[in-house]
């Protein structure tokens, strides 16, 4: 009896032993798993309460970086400039003002052009870097992009300086006659002579005002709000007979061909306009006795089929190194010429926002001595109205400046009435 009580004994003292090794046991465990490791220290930082939220609705490039310069978080945007790659800002000016400012805690804020991504031109990314404290371990950077607004800035800083020097010309001249006509009261010859100039200067004037506010209308107003089905027969004859008197001055024929029976969906106005301008500077621009051609013509694309107005001269012809800036505002290939003819160098530049704007384009083909000839391509009447239905918004940047069009067989109308079909693409 007193064994069993001592095995017993023993058994209830063990238990309790057991009891508290696993208790000590299971308390130690929870010990070490709160304890930091020096893993976890650099590995998962944590960033302060709100800051996600806040970083993921900014509309700069936002970059979180620890205290190893590791990339704790990043918005996407970051990436796609390229500041992020491999967990790592690549940036190095960046990353030096970011050390700077996790050493003395002081905000930082830079300018910096950097290389763009993706292209091989050598195009500049104009950013803005601020960096910041967030915490005692972390550092907030922001990046926001300014190419487009240095771009927009410069587009409008030489746009007065242009308009300036245009408007300076012609009233210039106006002044020196008017006070020419004054000295000259007592010689009827000279006042005609002087006054028949002030009529050209004033021409001039009004020519280029009227363009200033047709540029202006076609970039600031949507062409579809009045949109309505526009036959390109009805385009051309207009066209036509706004260039009559100038053509036949210059005893410049003027012929038309290709389709009938096309529709363009648009701005009637808009579109007249353009293809007046077209007309107007292949006969401007086409040396005496020769012939300017207008053709249209449908072709099929992806998204719809495409009307083509196809206007040629053969006249002074463009250089390749003109060809690209020809779109440009108040650019001119030949400045001297464009004066003898009341040009302002706006009329192309209202080609193509037209044609951007009705989700078309135009292009060039060119050569030097033998001719031009300048197509529009729009959509057809039909395809247009059903895109616009869908996509109301349309983008005034799809109006890039057109390149260079080289002529092929199956890319250029037909022109049969012209008589030199040799200089014709």
């Amino acid at each position: 009896m007193d064994v069993n009580a001592a095995v017993a004994a023993a058994a209830a003292i063990a238990g309790v032993l057991t009891g508290v090794i696993a208790m000590l046991a299971f308390r130690w465990s929870e010990r070490d798993l709160k304890r930091p490791t020096r893993t976890s220290l650099h590995t998962d930082p944590v960033l302060p309460p709100g800051v996600d939220t806040v970083l993921s609705v900014l509309r700069s490039s936002a970059v979180v970086l620890d205290e190893g310069d590791a990339v704790v978080k990043a918005s996407s945007a970051a990436y796609a400039l390229g500041l992020v790659r491999g967990g790592k800002l690549s940036v190095e000016p960046m990353l030096q003002m970011a050390r700077d400012t996790r050493r003395d805690g002081e905000i930082r804020q830079v300018e910096l052009d950097l290389p763009r991504r993706g292209t091989g031109r050598g195009e500049a990314l104009a950013v803005s870097a601020r960096v910041a404290p967030l915490g005692s371990r972390l550092v907030l950077l922001l990046v926001e992009d300014l190419t487009e607004a240095r771009r927009i800035e410069a587009v409008r800083r030489d746009f007065v300086a242009n308009v300036s020097h245009e408007l300076k010309t012609p009233v210039g001249a106006l002044s020196l006659l008017s006070e020419a006509v004054m000295d000259a009261s007592d010689d009827p010859e000279a006042v005609q002579r002087f006054a028949g100039r002030m009529q050209i200067e004033a021409t001039r004037l009004t020519n280029l005002v009227q363009e200033l506010i047709d540029l202006s209308r076609v970039q600031n107003d949507d062409p579809l709000e009045d949109a309505e089905p526009v036959r390109v027969d009805e385009l051309v004859a207009e066209a036509m007979d706004r260039c009559r008197h100038a053509a036949g001055t210059k005893q410049i024929t003027m012929a038309a061909g290709g389709t009938a029976d096309l529709s363009i969906w648009g701005n009637r106005g808009q579109l007249a306009a353009a293809l007046g301008n077209l007309v107007e500077n292949a006969v401007n621009y086409s040396p005496a006795r020769t012939r300017v051609g207008i053709a249209a013509r449908r072709v099929s694309a992806p998204g719809g089929d495409l009307i083509e107005i196809a206007v040629t001269d053969q006249g002074i012809g463009i250089s390749d190194k003109d060809k690209e800036r020809i779109f440009e505002r108040f650019y001119r290939v030949d400045p001297a010429r464009s004066r003898a003819t009341g040009g302002t160098g706006l009329g192309l530049a209202i080609v193509k926002h037209v044609a951007a704007s009705h989700s078309g384009e135009v292009t060039v083909w060119s050569s030097e001595g033998q001719g031009s000839t300048f197509t529009l391509r729009l959509p057809e009447a039909g395809a247009a109205r059903d895109r616009a239905q869908q996509h109301p918004d349309l983008d005034d940047e799809a109006g890039q400046s057109a390149a260079s069009h080289p002529p092929t067989s199956t890319d250029s109308p037909a022109y049969e009435t012209l008589s030199a079909p040799e200089v014709l693409p």
